[in-house]
């Protein structure tokens, strides 16, 4: 159990505190409520530019970097869909200073030219190098516009092409920080080894006066329609083998099925006593590698399944032994003692992810974004609750055939 407290500002800034007396570092972690499924889409990749753009200085503080490393901290950051997390760990004697850092990119980051500059070549060197220049690359920015058509989903975080962040304006960056970036679409974690009351009136100091935002985000995002069709993209590229890549929509990330899509995805997949690998790799020799695994979106969401092809495998061989495999789920209940063993699994990654006070701050920052912190505290018995029958009915409803959406990346060597 990981007990906290939990109060918000007058600027609606919520804040989660938990106290742990055994660590000497504090982890500070902020989750703005922003993704790039908050993009417009003709500009995309606004959300992940930010997030390196939150470094580049602020009115009072050139170079965030500079003070916090003198003060023992470390920090990093992540953008994903939904949301953009900016996470620290510093000694606790110099917390205090993370609030000044922290308070003040959210007040007023210094937009310069030379900053919107050198953060728009680190993004778009980035873009190149990860998604265009990489073998496998691009398959994102395949497979997500074909399994959604209207969804902001349908583009990656990194943005749908280079040009959208090439032709940046500094009218478009600060009309997307003014709308985002303020303590009411924010929650502030910490946990360490802290007085509460003395968080309190921290809060209160650094982030009281800034204001909440003049009007609310209205997410009215597009709903992507019930998919009638099994969808197929062919696509040839420079890469040392075929690979094969399928996706399947899943409920949001707070539906109760979202525990059956995870299980199934690890009964599948999750390491090497899993049925694919033993099956598909091991036995078959069909694959060099597969996976199975879930987006685990705010909005509806993908089950993936991934593979690299073995020499020689056709690509109608392979999806047919996948599909045999998926068959399997749908029609036999999964053994009572390989559901006890991916339980346990996630139990122990449960258990790993609250041995570190940063892990507990961004979790409680995550869990409360869903809704409410405390869910935090009640995942294991969510997992435990799921029976063999779900697991079939979900992963009948999920695979239909009409619902899948076949990616086939050939080599052309």
């Amino acid at each position: 159990m990981v007990n906290f407290e939990k109060f918000t500002l007058d600027n609606g800034l919520t804040v989660l505190v938990h106290q742990d007396k055994t660590t000497p570092v504090v982890a500070m972690n902020i989750i703005y409520k922003v993704g790039s499924r908050d993009e417009n889409p003709d500009k995309t990749g606004f959300a992940h530019l930010f997030e390196h753009l939150m470094f580049g200085g602020s009115v009072n503080i050139p170079k965030y970097d500079e003070p916090l490393q003198i003060a023992g901290g470390e920090n990093n950051a992540f953008t994903n869909s939904d949301y953009t997390n900016y996470y620290l760990t510093i000694p606790k004697n110099n917390l205090e200073i993370a609030f000044w850092l922290e308070s003040d990119r959210m007040l007023n980051l210094a937009f310069t030219p030379k900053s919107l500059e050198v953060q728009r070549q680190v993004v778009i060197e980035e873009f190149k190098q990860n998604y265009l220049n990489q073998p496998y690359g691009d398959v994102y920015l395949l497979l997500k516009p074909l399994a959604y058509k209207v969804h902001p989903y349908r583009w990656p975080t990194i943005g749908k092409e280079i040009s959208h962040i090439e032709n940046a304006t500094m009218e478009d960056v600060k009309a997307f920080y003014k709308r985002f970036y303020n303590p009411d679409n924010a929650i502030l974690s910490i946990a360490g080894d802290v007085d509460i009351k003395q968080i309190k009136q921290w809060s209160e100091k650094w982030f009281g006066s800034i204001n909440k935002q003049s009007k609310q985000i209205n997410r009215a995002l597009p709903v992507e329609p019930e998919q009638k069709k099994a969808r197929s993209q062919t696509v040839k590229r420079k890469v040392p083998q075929d690979a094969l890549y399928m996706a399947w929509h899943t409920e949001k990330r707070t539906d109760a099925t979202f525990y059956h899509y995870d299980l199934i995805s690890d009964i599948l997949s999750n390491g090497e006593s899993s049925r694919m690998y033993q099956t598909l790799i091991k036995e078959k020799k069909l694959f060099t590698e597969v996976n199975a695994f879930i987006t685990g979106d705010l909005d509806k969401g993908l089950f993936i399944v991934s593979g690299k092809l073995n020499t020689g495998v056709s690509m109608a061989d392979a999806e047919a032994a996948v599909d045999t495999e998926l068959e399997k789920i749908q029609e036999q209940l999964v053994d009572e003692r390989e559901l006890e063993k991916v339980i346990n699994k996630v139990e122990a990654n449960l258990v790993f992810s609250r041995l570190s006070a940063l892990h507990k701050a961004m979790n409680l920052g995550y869990y409360e974004m869903l809704g409410d912190a405390m869910l935090f505290n009640l995942e294991a018995e969510k997992y435990r609750s799921v029976t063999r029958n779900d697991i079939r009915e979900t992963a009948r409803r999920l695979f239909a055939p009409h619902r899948k959406n076949k990616l086939c990346y050939l080599s052309n060597h």
